[in-house]
């Protein structure tokens, strides 16, 4: 019985960090890019988000809930996995590794960047162009954000590989590979994007 709540709780735990936290990410770091266009294109970006129909419910039921189940149980696998690492060196259990470091550095740079900015937001701060631009005027925080940033998205796209797997979507190797490069291409592509976003508010 006890096996059967943790196979689910796995499988629930692969499927939020997909859907909707990863179609979260994806939309969130699109949305960041348009600071690439100027302080005005981004600041329309964010108005729109924020004039969303029925925003609040889902941030509370679509983001944070899932997010927050996501990053307890992460945080519990990460912290009770026995990672192969010293004994076979072999490329996916180092993505193993990677997935579990990344989940940790993942939770503090989003528990940081939803204090700078919603919290922020909650008590009358607008959350536009300026605002991030403060919160990146110091080369500490640039390095930080940048961290944050490419973490996130490789625990994203190392993790929509495990969810591939997972799920029984990517069985045979061959099809693993394939995946291994496709997710590999989709962590550069919004790496790539979100330090175009941070450095266009630099």
């Amino acid at each position: 019985m006890a096996g059967n709540r943790e196979f689910y709780n796995r499988r629930l735990h692969s499927l939020l960090g997909v859907i909707p936290v990863g179609v979260f990410l994806t939309q969130h770091l699109v949305v960041n890019h348009f600071a690439t266009r100027g302080e005005e294109a981004f600041n329309e970006a964010a108005h729109f988000m924020e004039s969303l129909p029925f925003r609040y419910a889902l941030e509370i039921f679509v983001i944070f809930l899932p997010l927050l189940y996501h990053a307890v149980y992460g945080l519990y696998i990460a912290f009770t996995a026995k990672n192969n690492i010293g004994n076979y060196g072999f490329f996916r259990n180092w993505m193993f590794f990677l997935q579990r470091i990344t989940g940790v550095i993942t939770l503090i740079f989003v528990t940081w960047h939803v204090w700078e900015t919603r919290v922020a937001a909650a008590f009358g701060q607008d959350v536009n162009f300026e605002m991030m631009e403060n919160i990146l005027s110091t080369p500490g925080m640039i390095a930080f954000y940048v961290v944050g940033v490419v973490s996130t998205v490789f625990h994203f796209a190392n993790g929509l590989w495990s969810f591939l797997v997972s799920w029984g979507i990517t069985i045979s190797p061959r099809s693993q590979m394939i995946a291994t490069y496709v997710t590999l291409g989709i962590f550069i592509a919004l790496s790539w994007v979100g330090i175009r976003a941070i450095f266009a508010f630099v």
